[in-house]
């Protein structure tokens, strides 16, 4: 049965090379959006860095527990992406169906954001418990007690972000992210040190902005929704108080242990973050900058990777197993080679990449930048795997196929790598870089994993009947 061809997903992709074309095509805005998004938070480090030591470090353990909250929620209510792109593959009922998922989506994001608002409340609790200096804790709790307030709009954004995307309309997600980084730009500048007429909240202005931004950001896909005629026509905010149990029950069965994945994996690198915190402040900032950079890499095999999801679910609801085959083969090899690039650049241009947060000439800075390069060679040797690990987890999303690949996460990011981390950083002279090589453990074994049930779908019975 065919549908109206406005949902049609553009670039179908034929061949080899078509579906080159298709995946880059839906894949280069995801990326740059993705790039886009990190420059919004790197606002934040760059005008709390310039608070001190102190204020950085207070501010990198709260957005550690709440990137790491948002990141997995996200992971969760994105799973919306996977039915939407399986619905236009199936061609039925595809506006109605289309519309239930967004909507139970929604419903999703502002459950779970409520939930995580309650979280970040217990944040000065929760750093103490691991063991932080009590004032920087009180600091970070401050933090939270403020952005938190940024959970529920950037939930709600999220889900509308992966309705664009998989209807064609990654764009829209690019230039809105492109425009959220200079509205942080000037909302911290206007709160951090009180400028244009505000009050200089310090470490709390840069909260503020965020929240600020985040509202910005939902409003801003409300009104191109509204306005694009294509995706206007879906009406997802019509009946937004009709439930759709049946569907919610799907979100949550194939999300949840998306979420547990994507906390298994930030959870290893922010629990880092409380073992930098441990060995000493100058280790953690340079912690903080050198993953702030090793995530802006990331973001490229990222955006692949949930381009690699909608191209796999198109194909997967068409029931089209040699096209789902070229889709998952064809992101694994782009979000490979992007990062054997990023690679390079850590390896023989470090301190130049820094630049882009802190001024690595600075006689203040010296402890931070050299503890930074330190970790940036170990990120340079894993950026491959880590690569392999996001387009593997994509593509298997695509089929709907999360909960064996989450056990597979579990185990290879905390038995191996933070196994490894803490081993390597408290019973060995490495210390801070030692911690590094445990991640990039953690970060082979589950590439490796993932890259195995991809080749083996056929025999696990992954494919469509």
């Amino acid at each position: 049965m065919t549908s109206d061809p406005i949902l049609e997903p553009p670039h179908r992709g034929e061949g080899w090379r078509g579906e080159i074309i298709a995946t880059l095509a839906l894949a280069w805005p995801l990326a740059l959006a993705n790039l886009a998004q990190m420059l919004v938070h790197a606002i934040d480090v760059i005008f709390v860095a310039r608070l001190g030591d102190e204020p950085l470090a207070a501010s990198s353990l709260a957005i550690a527990l709440f990137g790491l909250l948002l990141w997995s929620l996200s992971g969760m209510s994105g799973m919306v992406a996977a039915l939407i792109a399986a619905e236009l593959g199936r061609k039925r009922h595809a506006v109605r169906e289309v519309r239930r998922s967004v909507r139970m989506g929604l419903w999703l994001a502002v459950g779970l954001g409520i939930l995580a608002m309650g979280i970040c409340l217990t944040g000065e609790g929760l750093m103490l418990l691991t063991g932080q200096d009590p004032a920087i804790a009180a600091l970070a709790g401050d933090f939270l007690a403020v952005v938190m307030w940024a959970m529920v709009p950037m939930l709600l954004s999220n889900v509308l972000r992966n309705f664009v995307s998989a209807l064609g309309r990654p764009i829209f997600a690019t230039a809105i992210t492109v425009v959220a980084i200079g509205v942080s730009a000037l909302f911290n500048y206007a709160f951090v040190f009180g400028n244009l007429g505000a009050p200089a909240l310090g470490l709390e202005g840069s909260a503020l902005a965020s929240v600020l931004t985040s509202l910005f950001i939902l409003l801003a896909y409300v009104v191109v929704i509204q306005s694009d005629r294509r995706l206007r026509r879906y009406r997802v905010f019509g009946n937004w108080w009709r439930p759709e149990w049946r569907r919610l029950k799907e979100l949550l069965r194939i999300g949840t242990p998306v979420s547990l994945t994507i906390l298994a994996e930030g959870g290893m690198f922010s629990a880092a973050a409380f073992l930098m915190g441990r060995i000493g402040p100058s280790e953690l900032a340079g912690h903080t900058i050198a993953l702030q950079i090793a995530a802006l890499a990331f973001q490229v095999p990222f955006g692949v990777a949930q381009a690699a999801t909608i191209r796999v679910g198109y194909f997967y609801g068409a029931r089209d197993p040699a096209a789902i085959a070229r889709a998952g083969w064809t992101a694994m090899v782009l979000g490979g080679g992007f990062m054997l690039l990023t690679a390079a650049a850590l390896l023989f241009a470090p301190r130049t990449i820094i630049r882009i947060y802190v001024d690595p000439d600075a006689p203040r800075n010296a402890a931070m930048v050299a503890f930074a390069v330190q970790y940036m060679v170990v990120a340079a040797a894993f950026q491959l795997f880590d690569g392999v690990q996001a387009v593997a987890a994509g593509v298997l999303r695509g089929l709907q196929d999360t909960r064996v690949p989450m056990i597979m996460a579990l185990f290879g990011y905390w038995l191996p790598g933070f196994g490894s981390a803490v081993v390597l950083g408290f019973l060995t002279p490495l210390a801070g870089t030692g911690v590094w090589i445990g991640l990039a453990v953690g970060l082979v074994v589950v590439a490796g994993l993932l890259l195995q049930r991809w080749t083996r779908r056929a025999a696990l019975g992954l494919l469509p009947a």
